[in-house]
């Protein structure tokens, strides 16, 4: 089920278009051609006159008799809704505890996802089975692949960001800030040069009011390994993304339905952030294509966000969806964690893993 904003269920692509008329010819001895209006065609020059410069998208004009053709225009812009094409969301398998942290894997071709209360990780082969890939998982939450293609797991009931190394073995990345034991770290994400960005609310706590740091914040974990705080005034911080380019940081507030952006800088330290957008209640888990679109999983289903914060629509999914994350081979497969069960859809536009 496809919810559009302000068209009642119409899919709808939004071009951006220039107008289409031509320059007029010029027909004297000697004259240049008129240049074409944005999507127009130059005009044709006299003779030995040049042909008229092409508008945006449009093309150049001929050459009069010993003259020279028009210069073509540069090509027009185009906005592609996201939503355009979409497939039907379709049940991978059910009955699950609490289902979220779903990361493709480019390496094996699979899906990992966690299910939180059951403490378990599951790898999905699409087409396949589903199988139990970590057990206990310390009620794994948020997954993501590091540079080198090493699983970082934020667990709850752990209270902090782990690492499997290439033996197997877990290592910590963050359980402390400031001496204090973490909350329940629960998103994360990891920059190409491997600063790791993650949340840390307190739903993994029994109460909150258990929280050593009495604040529940964002981090960043240096390459080196230093945690440094990003920020402490989020009621309820939870998913978490970078855009294509790495330059901004998402995070979604479950408590206030905000979404917020930092600039990212050249050594992983971040700008002032502010708010991008207000989506509908409960935002949780998100991914991002690579057009930059944030799909954002809350009680709508999977909104879908431009990055300056257009609302293009919502995929409706059966149950309330916690988390998503691109996957198969062409990255065109949005895998969705939903309570109790994973789902797909397939989009026109690839993702980012």
């Amino acid at each position: 089920m496809l919810k559009r904003a302000l068209s009642l269920g119409l899919i709808t692509t939004t071009f951006l278009l220039a107008a289409c008329s031509d320059g007029g010819s010029n027909t004297s001895g000697s004259g240049a051609g008129g240049s074409g209006a944005a999507g127009g065609t130059g005009g044709t020059g006299g003779t030995g006159g040049m042909g008229g410069i092409g508008g945006t998208g449009g093309a150049g004009g001929t050459g009069g008799d010993g003259g020279m053709g028009g210069a073509g225009g540069g090509g027009g812009v185009v906005e592609v809704d996201p939503l355009v094409g979409i497939g039907t969301v379709e049940q991978v398998q059910g009955n699950f505890m609490f289902t979220e942290g779903p990361q493709w894997n480019p390496a094996t071709k699979t899906l990992l996802f966690t299910d939180i209360p059951a403490n378990r990780i599951y790898e999905h082969t699409p087409g396949g089975a589903i199988d139990v890939f970590r057990e206990p998982s310390a009620n794994t939450n948020g997954l993501a692949l590091d540079q080198n293609g090493l699983l970082i797991a934020c667990e709850h009931s752990g209270r902090r960001v782990s690492r499997t190394l290439a033996n197997g073995t877990l290592a910590s990345i963050a359980d402390t800030y400031d001496g204090k034991k973490l909350n329940s770290p629960n998103d994360v994400i990891v920059h190409s040069n491997g600063t790791v960005y993650f949340t840390d609310p307190p739903y993994g706590l029994p109460d909150p009011g258990q929280s050593e740091l009495g604040f529940f914040g964002v981090f960043r974990v240096t390459p080196g390994g230093e945690v440094t705080l990003v920020a402490d005034d989020m009621q309820r911080p939870n998913g978490i993304a970078l855009s294509p380019d790495e330059k901004t940081l998402y995070v979604a507030d479950t408590a206030t339905s905000e979404l917020r952006a930092w600039p990212v800088n050249a050594d992983g330290s971040l700008g002032a952030g502010s708010k991008l957008v207000n989506t509908s209640q409960g935002p949780d888990g998100m991914a991002v294509d690579e057009k930059g679109n944030l799909f954002v999983t809350t009680s709508a289903g999977v909104e879908v966000y431009s990055p300056a914060g257009k609302l293009y629509g919502a995929i409706g999914v059966p149950q309330q969806p916690a988390n998503c994350a691109f996957g198969g081979e062409d990255k065109k497969t949005l895998y969705i964690t939903a309570r109790t069960g994973l789902y797909r859809v397939t989009l026109q536009g690839a993702g980012l893993y």
